[in-house]
């Protein structure tokens, strides 16, 4: 890697911002086993607004990463789905969340320690 590979324009950046958002890993992740529909989801997450969904969803949409299925009748029905792009990303958020998993006392213990050293 080169000191150009973090390049404001360059790919991984793109793929960090992607990642940097909460929501966005969350709900990648919850939608790892199938197609879910909106309401659905947001019971499988917890914590979540519908408009942060909203959000959420339409972003991971226009990043190529989820599917949006709408079915006409009454009342329509919508479902989401990883498309094969977001399910690229399964194992690297499940690595990170190993990493947080075996190192997340670690952090809070330097939070900790900065909040009470200032």
């Amino acid at each position: 890697m080169t000191t150009e590979d973090f390049l404001a324009d360059c790919r991984a950046r793109l793929a960090f911002d992607l990642l940097a958002n909460t929501w966005n890993s969350v709900v990648l992740w919850a939608l790892r086993h199938g197609r879910v529909r909106h309401g659905e989801l947001r019971e499988l997450i917890g914590g979540i607004s519908q408009k942060v969904l909203t959000e959420t969803l339409r972003r991971l949409e226009f990043n190529g990463l989820v599917l949006r299925r709408a079915y006409g009748g009454s009342p329509p029905r919508v479902e989401y789905e990883l498309s094969a792009l977001g399910r690229s990303l399964l194992d690297p958020i499940g690595a990170f969340g190993a990493w947080a998993f075996e190192h997340g006392d670690e952090v809070m213990a330097a939070q900790e320690r900065y909040t009470r050293e200032r």
